[in-house]
């Protein structure tokens, strides 16, 4: 790249950083994550070939480098879980199968989670997971060795797996008998496979033993291995969508049409996108041909269970509709646009009484932990009206029947299962005309919400009302934007006492407040007057849920009703759980059909969030909380830029020792718009405290005096907007400067000019040229003298003065003469040292095996390190490189032969020096750091290491007695001899 080019490339990205804070757009992050996802797949498709050309170390390399590219990728944890397996790192492979096991219920998972345990001679822990495995999965003829291995080993009688085909194989040397739910069916004398009774499906135990003691994989859970994964929609052509059964992929499941005719699905899937790894899931059309011609409505489809498929009872004509192909279509199914609707007159009202409506279908602890706290704070005119749809859980329906004997609830009971939307109905139907509250099974209610909900019911415009919670979507604290945990029955009692409080402080009533969009059906008031007029929900739309409570909605806009939150009242809600894997199949389809109803939806949606009119009444939540759990002690504010890296390191250290001596370290990060306050040990607890700037200035000094801030510390002042410089002086605090870098004199940051040289520090006017040329990174106009002049003045104030290096004190002090800094290592080199082998070489016949650490910047040596392999490759020199991290341009690097193994965790990265095999570490950086994080793990290895003669790092190496510190600007060939002769193998 030319000087010019290069000089106008850094202008930009200098010009990026206007304003406060970095702004990053949507566009950004799409890009972003395009170019991981497209590094990712190429590394995978790397690794993948390494592997089949029998090359095992190479394969993994790329694999795990894919897999920390993807880090949430379920089928990369699987393909480097086998491929550990193969390169004998079994607890590698352990760590993974652990971790699909227990987020997906992965079969094969479970099984080479045994195969992994018995290797690592963990006998007792195999037989635990396989007696677990063969209980809930079908084992495949590949794993019968092994399940008759550890039969023998726990000393059982036997083994068994069951089969979604109608069989079970037995494998026992004595005779035994088979019981379903302690019913005997079957009894046998010799191994073999048995057919099931036709019934056993409606079982939910399955027994095999030899006299008193069970075979290995009994019990076997029933309703575990016959559960099917499926989804239906409609489309153009009729209808499609998918269904297999986790337990047992291989095997075909059977669908049964709304007429009673049935068929198997056979096709394994090519475009299903789904959550789960070696998901197998089998696809199926039913043509137009055979689907009804009228408008019969929705059409149900079940699984040989006799449970509805995800997305049904399904309505064939809203193919057509999603399609947008409207002609002929009923009267039902025609969009209504979003527009800005007249509202309703608002008058009091009288409320017809009101009734509790929870539809209900599994999980018994979560529903009856929810029943308990519905019934303890319902008051007595106001029924709870429970629905069963169909629970396919005994101890379930019987406490139901136990609750209803005793009159505390109203019970419908559904003989099939029928979905959300008609179960919802159902109950609202038995409240006669009353004010509902819809309520989900997984939610915990406080005291007083009944009361709450109903006094934003009192006037005749209110059509819905929906409280805070953890997992609400628009509604959700404290973050809307990523999930929230879900609180205990503690927590959420002591997080609704907040939203009373908070909202008490407001002085405003029930009825201020934001429009919502849309309720949210986990927790939602209707009005009766409402309900009378627009109706019950859609029961021909929505198959089992997702959607039914925002058309709802949209239609109750339409006719002027208004949805209110209520922030005053906080619900525990443990999420999403009912469609498993299909859930996101079905809300995406659901979605389709909202917006092709109420066109708009989506940008409805859209304004509100953009808008954002809930985040004053958040952010008051979090001063709240944040000014519980300052209680009194002192807090000292540390100010830093949002870049993370080594200054967050640091920052995260000093709050750790900070908060040891009893205090409260809050950290202060630039904002696009001004500024957020965190706790500087867990910047996501209060994700709620943004400040525009400088209009919510106030507000922030007033918190920040609140919780008895005694001391500002600056970290880095990069982003922030001019008056937090100043807010020491405002709040009456000393402040203190640790010093990360040469930005107090030099605008470019790192005392590099454009073309990646050290610049060697000239005068002013120097500088003045330099940036000038090249462009700075500071995202403010100030010329090299003023910010000199500004940087004398505020180091010259500041209480105490600290820098990590005696080379960076003697750097600040010879441009800032006459003040006093305080050296503060960041690490204990001395420690440090005692990890370092010398003398090491590189093993007789092997090249010299070097490893750089970090995220290696221009100034950080990426020249150096491409420069140093080029020479290397075209002298075919005996070394190899590695790079414990990435760079800008990671292919540049890997197509000269340097391993680079991408971002890496804190914690990931002394095993990964390790796999590297390092003989010594390089240090490339061309510019003098104030520290190196990057020289403490090359020591911690065990490694010495080379760098350049400046800087914290030259220091450093140089007092540690070993490696070596060579000039700056030494030429990459001489590097590599140097490297050689010291740590090459020895003759």
């Amino acid at each position: 790249m030319s000087s010019e080019r290069l000089a106008s490339s850094e202008q930009k990205l200098s010009a990026s950083f206007a304003g406060f804070g970095r702004v990053v757009s949507e566009e950004d992050r799409l890009r972003w994550r395009e170019a991981m996802s497209r590094r990712a797949q190429e590394a995978f498709a790397r690794g993948q070939a390494a592997l089949q050309a029998g090359n095992t170390s190479l394969g993994l390399f790329w694999l795990e480098r894919a897999e920390r590219m993807s880090r949430h990728n379920p089928n990369l944890k699987w393909s480097v879980g086998l491929a550990c397996l193969s390169a004998g790192r079994i607890s590698d492979c352990l760590v993974r199968m652990e971790g699909l096991r227990q987020d997906f219920g992965l079969r094969e998972a479970a099984f080479l989670e045994v195969i992994c345990l018995v290797r690592l001679q963990r006998m007792e822990e195999a037989i635990h997971r396989m007696q677990t495995a063969l209980s809930r999965f079908h084992a495949t003829p590949q794993t019968h060795l092994l399940a008759r291995q550890i039969a023998v080993a726990a000393g059982r009688p036997g083994w068994m797996t069951a089969s979604n085909t109608d069989t079970i194989f037995i494998e026992v040397s004595r005779p035994f008998k088979l019981f379903l739910d302690g019913q005997e069916c079957i009894q046998g004398n010799e191994s073999g496979t048995y057919d099931l009774p036709k019934d056993w499906r409606s079982a939910r135990s399955l027994d095999v033993r030899v006299g008193r003691r069970h075979v290995l994989g009994s019990p076997l859970d029933i309703r575990v291995l016959t559960r099917c994964e499926s989804f239906v929609e409609a489309t153009s052509d009729g209808l499609r969508g998918w269904i297999w059964a986790p337990a047992e992929p291989e095997y075909s499941p059977c669908v049964t049409l709304w007429d009673g005719a049935t068929f198997r699905a056979e096709t394994f899937a090519e475009d299903v996108d789904s959550d789960i790894p070696l998901a197998r899931t089998k696809v199926f059309h039913i043509p137009t041909s055979r689907v009804p011609e009228n408008d019969t409505g929705p059409l149900a489809l079940r699984d040989e269970n006799g449970c509805l498929l995800t997305g049904a009872p399904v309505d064939p004509l809203v193919g057509r509709l999603t399609l947008g192909r409207r002609g002929g279509l009923p009267a039902r199914l025609r969009p209504v646009k979003v527009r800005t609707w007249t509202p309703r007159p608002r008058c009091p009202r009288t409320s017809p009484g009101c009734a509790v409506v929870i539809p209900v279908y599994a999980d018994l602890r979560r529903t009856m932990a929810c029943l308990r706290t519905v019934l303890a704070t319902c008051p007595a005119d106001v029924s709870v009206i429970v629905v069963d749809d169909a629970t396919p859980e005994p101890p379930l329906a019987r406490a139901l029947d136990q609750l209803a004997a005793e009159g505390r609830i109203v019970l419908i009971r559904h003989l099939q299962n029928q979905g959300f939307p008609i179960s919802a109905n159902d109950g609202m139907r038995a409240a006669e005309g009353r004010d509902i509250l819809l309520l989900n099974s997984d939610t915990l209610v406080p005291a007083g919400w009944v009361e709450r909900m109903r006094a934003r019911l009192a006037f005749t415009d209110v059509g819905t009302v929906t409280p805070f919670s953890n997992d609400a979507t628009i509604l959700s604290y404290p973050a809307v934007d990523r999930p929230n945990p879900v609180p205990s029955l503690a927590d959420m009692r002591a997080l609704d006492r907040l939203c009373q409080e908070t909202f008490k402080a407001t002085g405003k009533t029930s009825c201020d407040g934001p429009d919502l969009p849309t309720a949210h059906g986990f927790c939602m008031a209707i009005s009766a007057d409402c309900l009378a007029e627009i109706g019950l929900f859609r029961e021909d739309l929505f198959g089992q849920g997702y959607g039914e409570e925002n058309d709802f909605c949209l239609r109750a806009s339409a006719s002027g009703f208004r949805h209110l939150p209520a922030p005053d009242l906080f619900v525990a809600h443990i999420g999403s759980v009912s469609f498993g894997t299909a859930g996101k199949s079905l809300g995406a389809r659901n979605l389709k059909i909202l917006n092709a109803l109420h066109p708009g939806y989506d940008r409805l949606v859209k304004r509100f969030i953009d808008a954002d009119p809930l985040h004053t009444t958040r952010r008051r939540l979090d001063i709240a909380r944040l000014i519980r759990l300052a209680g009194g002690r002192s807090a000292m504010l540390m100010v830093q830029h949002d870049a993370g890296g080594g200054v967050g390191r640091v920052v995260r250290e000093r709050s750790e020792v900070f908060e040891a001596d009893g205090g409260l370290a809050l950290a202060l990060r630039p904002h696009e718009q001004g500024c957020s306050l965190e706790d500087a040990l867990d910047d996501k607890r209060f994700p709620n405290l943004t400040f525009r700037l400088s209009e919510d200035l106030p507000l922030l000094l007033d918190v920040l005096r609140t919780v008895r801030v005694q001391v500002v510390e600056w970290h880095h002042l990069i982003g922030h907007a001019p008056c937090v410089r100043t807010l020491h002086e405002r709040l009456g605090v000393p402040y203190d400067v640790f010093i990360h870098d040469h930005v107090w004199f030099c605008p470019r940051i790192s005392l590099c000019d454009g073309e990646g040289r050290y610049c060697g520090e000239p005068d002013i006017t120097g500088c003045e040229q330099c940036v000038t040329r090249w462009g700075g990174y500071l995202g403010e106009d100030i010329s090299v003298s003023a910010l000199v002049a500004r940087s004398g003045q505020e180091l010259s104030g500041a209480r105490r003065l600290m820098a990590p290096s005696e080379d960076t004190v003697r750097r600040i002090r010879r441009h800032f003469p006459g003040v006093i800094i305080e050296a503060v290592a960041l690490e204990d080199d001395a420690t440090l040292r005692k990890s370092i082998r010398t003398g090491h070489h590189a093993a007789y016949g092997q090249p010299v095996r070097v490893c750089v650490v970090g995220g290696i910047s221009r100034w950080k040596g990426y020249d150096v390190l491409l420069t140093l392999a080029a020479e290397i490759q075209k002298h075919r020199l005996p070394i190899e490189l590695s790079l414990v991290g990435h760079t800008h341009d990671d292919d540049a690097l890997m197509s000269l032969g340097v391993r680079v193994t991408g971002e890496y965790r804190e914690d990931e990265v002394q095993a990964l020096i390790q796999q590297q095999q390092p003989d010594v570490g390089l240090i490339p950086s061309i510019a003098p750091e104030t520290w190196c994080y990057a020289l403490g793990h090359i020591w911690r290895s065990g490694l010495e290491a080379v760098c350049f003669d400046l800087g914290a790092q030259g220091e450093r190496v140089t007092r540690s007695g070993t490696g070596l510190a060579v000039p700056l600007g030494m030429p990459p060939f001489q590097l590599a001899m140097i490297v050689i002769r010291r740590w090459g193998a020895l003759q």
